[in-house]
């Protein structure tokens, strides 16, 4: 109740209330890309049912052959038959798996970051009810895709690139479309605590897609995927329904209107396209907008560390703590748990300081010998394990949660751009693309470091962290003078 009380900061109309919209709003946005996220995290779950542990297949092979040897049948035959009865799912039966499956990841993540930007573009040309409504169907589609791969037992390399590249391409639809919703509908009145709640949606995905993934990974791994997939496409069809966006609520008095009508006719006006309209422009004047590249910089290293947790976490407690793939997946959601507290206390400590980079800096100091702690998981027990999961979680997604929310909320609406409707997606494209990027490349160093130890790659996660600290220290000095 005290999160919807406070997510007018206005009076509302007498006949269908405005805060009535603001809260239906925010909690159908949360929903949806809480879908989203569901639909992404079973691959991360699923990793450690591609390739198993077949130790004990070949244990097994080893004594029926010589059984059979001392029955009079020829062992190599029986050893043949029970090798074929691998338990990796192929092509990821190979010694290069992790590759395998970093290559997977760098496709989806590649993909999702090429077409963040083109998202932004085009998203601002069509309504957003209907832009992300076709971008969730699709994505339902390509999930449930990978899952029929399965059903059908395929066993092609490129059907599953194939499908990671275009399921990246239709999840960019998501982000650029449900920040501007939610930020048109909310002013920067505690804009930190409302995002950072909003923003929980990431956390929750990834729990409920773990443990829905992890219901099924190691009966019928498809319907790890399959589920996820008809959940986000049914969600498609509520997006269409029931979203409602604010040039469409007709209850608004015609002065509000009006004021619209002449905001979103409103061209904005930078140094890079002075004199020139910006119709054609609008990219270049938010990205020379102060702060973007900045914050797009810092986001870059903060998501790489982030997204190799949500891709290769359950995997890593799998190795190191010598958990099955359900356990796994089930400890893993302790991470995201701490990432929603760590997104909340980063809305609130910045709303109270009134300072966005020095809040994504403290926590990014703080995040570093925190990393060092989790790289030593398997000398915990599962007490300390669970400590460091929820404080790492929080650390890690806080600065992130931070960045793509309220930072990008506070730069898409800049005064000088003059009001300009469109300037939020095309803003909120290039910040969450550029960190696109990094997000893909942590996966990908991931797979190819592992092979050499994980303690590798932790190292590339603190030198990322490192990175995002150094970045933010130059935000620091923009935010001290303005």
């Amino acid at each position: 109740m005290l999160v919807l009380s406070s997510l007018s900061s206005h009076r509302c109309p007498l006949v269908f209330p405005l805060c009535r919209y603001r809260a239906l709003t925010f909690i159908l946005t949360f929903l949806l890309y809480t879908s989203f996220h569901l639909s992404r995290k079973p691959i991360s779950i699923v990793k450690s049912e591609l390739h198993k542990n077949c130790s004990s297949v070949s244990d097994l092979a080893t004594i029926g052959a010589s059984s059979g040897a001392g029955s009079g049948q020829q062992p190599s035959l029986l050893t043949a038959h029970l090798t074929d009865m691998d338990c990796s799912w192929k092509p990821f039966d190979k010694r290069n798996y992790k590759q395998l499956l970093g290559a997977m990841d760098y496709s989806f993540l590649c993909a999702y970051a090429v077409g963040m930007y083109l998202s932004g573009i085009i998203g601002e040309r069509l309504p957003i009810r209907l832009y992300l409504t076709v971008g969730m169907l699709t994505s339902g589609l390509f999930t449930c895709l990978f899952g029929l791969g399965y059903v059908y037992n395929i066993h092609s390399l490129g059907f599953y690139i194939f499908v990671q590249v275009a399921n990246g391409l239709v999840q960019t639809t998501g982000w650029p479309s449900v920040v501007t919703c939610i930020s048109n509908w909310f002013g920067k009145g505690r804009r930190g605590l409302i995002m950072g709640l909003w923003n929980s949606h990431t956390s929750v995905g990834n729990i409920l897609g773990s443990l829905i993934a992890g219901y099924w990974v190691s009966s019928n791994w498809g319907l790890s995927f399959i589920v996820p997939g008809l959940i986000i496409a049914a969600m498609g069809v509520v997006c269409f329904l029931f979203l409602i966006e604010p040039s469409h609520l007709v209850s608004s008095s015609p002065a509000e209107l009006r004021h619209r009508a002449v905001v979103a006719q409103r061209q904005c006006v930078c140094p890079c396209a002075a004199g020139r309209g910006v119709t054609n422009h609008l990219f270049l004047c938010c990205l020379y907008l102060q702060g973007v590249i900045e914050f797009s910089l810092c986001l870059l290293f903060a998501k790489l560390v982030s997204y190799t947790f949500l891709f290769w976490l359950p995997l890593y407690i799998t190795k190191a703590a010598h958990l099955d793939a359900k356990k796994a997946g089930d400890l893993s959601t302790l991470f995201d748990v701490g990432g929603i507290v760590g997104g909340i206390l980063a809305g609130v400590i910045s709303d109270k300081l009134g300072k966005r980079a020095t809040t994504c800096a403290i926590m990014l100091l703080l995040a570093a010998p925190t990393l060092y702690g989790f790289s030593m998981i398997s000398e915990f027990g599962l007490g300390p394990t669970i400590g460091m999961l929820l404080v790492c979680g929080g650390l890690v997604n806080g600065p992130y949660s931070l960045i793509t929310t309220a930072v990008s909320a506070d730069l898409g609406t800049h005064k000088s751009l003059k009001g300009n409707a469109r300037a939020l997606s095309t803003v909120t494209a290039i910040i969450d693309g550029t960190g696109s990027v990094g997000a893909a490349l942590g996966p990908l160093l991931a797979g190819l470091l592992s092979a050499g130890g994980w303690d590798q790659v932790f190292y590339m996660l603190m030198t990322a962290d490192f990175l995002a600290l150094l970045v933010s220290s130059f935000i620091l000095l923009i935010e001290a003078n303005s």
